[in-house]
């Protein structure tokens, strides 16, 4: 299409210059650095089982698997008898306390993530989890269990029985990926998807310290995509995050995927296309595109869908493996970020086996607005070695970091316009899995990238699962 051209020869010819690119990194500012501070334990011997590729404690996409809140750290797993469990420590303190929630996994499913959230408004801690395409279990804590940490014990008493909806709105019967989401007012939001992969639309949920509210789906699985090969009428929106920033606007980058396999070249493949951005200044009731359109309306009959126009900020058709629920992150200035991950062109233009192909010739790539407003685009010069995702975060120089599966970290300087990538962290040591569940609240709350990984193993049998800590640029 003449549109996609447009945006590939805009990107393709774009120079990034360190002062353009940069916009906020001034010459005594650091440039990226990571130093290990420690590992703890949260299982010796935690759930394993491998599904969809991944672990159900380590899946890049579970929002909020870790946080940090007023100076203490939470994090969320299942036990090896499939107990779902929420712990919590003293923020670099080796020891944690955990309880067990009163819920077990369900199924053998890695998208049965668990994902907490902090409603400020009322001092409470939210878990959603056990779900892909059905039914969701919810748990609350008591109201100002996150304001008084040191003052209040942490036992299973200070949470609610768990529930089959949201203290009675039942959202779907077809529920997955929750990802909580605190606004700027106090309140909490939980995303999710409706309906399956491949024909499934985004909702949004709001809790005021009071009730839940179901404000509806915002994205479209109608309309009709064409590639070189075929056409597809059903699709699904996967976000690589929501995310507000300082100023209160909320970003969500995202892929499409397609329910007909016919828009590929090759059905070993999968039907991601194109690199989308959208993004809301009223708390997720509307969308507009990247100019600034209205494209779609919360609970309302026009909804974000593949057939809008300007959506689209990096356009790649469904031959190259593209990653959909990779990440997102925005700067001190409220610019988005985000990690996106194919098979480059010079590697072939028809991926056949996903895993296969991604793991041989995958590439991750940083899309990030500069402070002219274009979108600028770098391939990070680290091979995946993995069909897995990965995450990114910014320092408080805006810096920035992709961890990459097994643990590896590289960087790139606020004041190269974040072009001069560079590992930091080879992995060693950890013996990770795969992917890592970030905490992306804690880097900016005290300067630390802290992230948790379980330990391989083989089959069913269960292994310890951490969380290590590394201090970013003072």
């Amino acid at each position: 299409m003449h549109r996609r051209t447009l945006l590939a020869a805009a990107l393709a010819g774009a120079v990034v210059t360190p002062a353009l690119a940069s916009g906020t990194a001034r010459a005594a500012d650091p440039g990226p650095s990571v130093t290990r501070t420690g590992t703890t334990t949260l299982d010796g011997q935690a759930i394993f089982f491998v599904s969809y590729d991944g672990l159900v404690n380590n899946n890049a996409f579970q929002k909020n698997g870790l946080l940090t809140y007023r100076g203490y750290q939470y994090a969320v797993w299942y036990t090896a008898d499939r107990g779902a469990v929420v712990g919590r420590r003293v923020l670099g303190g080796s020891t944690w306390s955990t309880v067990k929630v009163g819920h077990t996994l369900k199924a053998s499913d890695s998208h049965n993530v668990i994902s907490m959230g902090v409603s400020k408004v009322d001092g409470r801690l939210h878990l959603n989890m056990d779900s892909h395409s059905d039914g969701f279990t919810y748990v609350k804590s008591v109201a100002g269990l996150m304001d008084d940490p040191a003052g209040l014990s942490w036992t299973a008493a200070r949470f609610g029985a768990p529930q089959s909806t949201l203290d009675g709105v039942a959202l779907t019967s077809q529920f997955t990926y929750p990802q909580f989401v605190s606004t700027p007012d106090g309140k909490l939001q939980l995303s999710y998807r409706v309906a399956v992969s491949g024909n499934g639309r985004n909702a949004l949920a709001e809790y005021d310290g009071t009730k839940w509210t179901n404000l509806g789906e915002w994205s479209a699985s109608t309309g009709t995509y064409t590639s070189e090969h075929g056409s597809s009428t059903a699709r699904n929106m996967y976000l690589h995050g929501i995310d507000y920033d300082r100023n209160g606007r909320l970003h969500s980058f995202f892929t499409w995927r397609e329910q007909n396999g016919a828009v590929m070249c090759n059905g070993g493949g999968i039907t991601n296309h194109d690199t989308g951005y959208v993004y809301s200044d009223d708390r997720g009731r509307t969308w507009r595109n990247n100019a600034g359109t209205v494209v779609g309306v919360t609970g309302g009959s026009d909804k974000v869908s593949v057939t809008d126009a300007g959506l689209v900020i990096d356009p790649l058709n469904p031959d190259h493996s593209l990653m959909n629920q990779e990440s997102q992150f925005t700067d001190s200035a409220g610019r988005p970020h985000a990690i996106i991950s194919y098979v480059p062109g010079r590697f072939g233009q028809c991926t056949t086996n996903y895993v296969a192909d991604r793991t041989a010739n995958g590439r991750a790539f940083h899309v990030r607005k500069n402070a002219s407003g274009t979108w600028q685009k770098t391939e990070i010069p680290v091979p995946l070695n993995s069909s897995q995702r990965t995450k990114l975060i910014l320092d408080k120089y805006d810096n920035a970091y992709a961890v990459f599966p097994f643990g590896r970290i590289a960087a790139a300087s606020a004041a190269s316009g974040h072009t001069d990538w560079r590992i930091l962290f080879d992995g060693s040591g950890l013996d990770a899995f795969g992917e890592v569940v970030i905490d992306e609240t804690r880097v900016e709350q005290d300067g630390v990238l802290s992230f948790m990984y379980q330990e391989k193993s083989s089959g069913t049998t269960p292994s310890a699962l951490h969380v290590t800590d590394f201090r970013l640029p003072a």
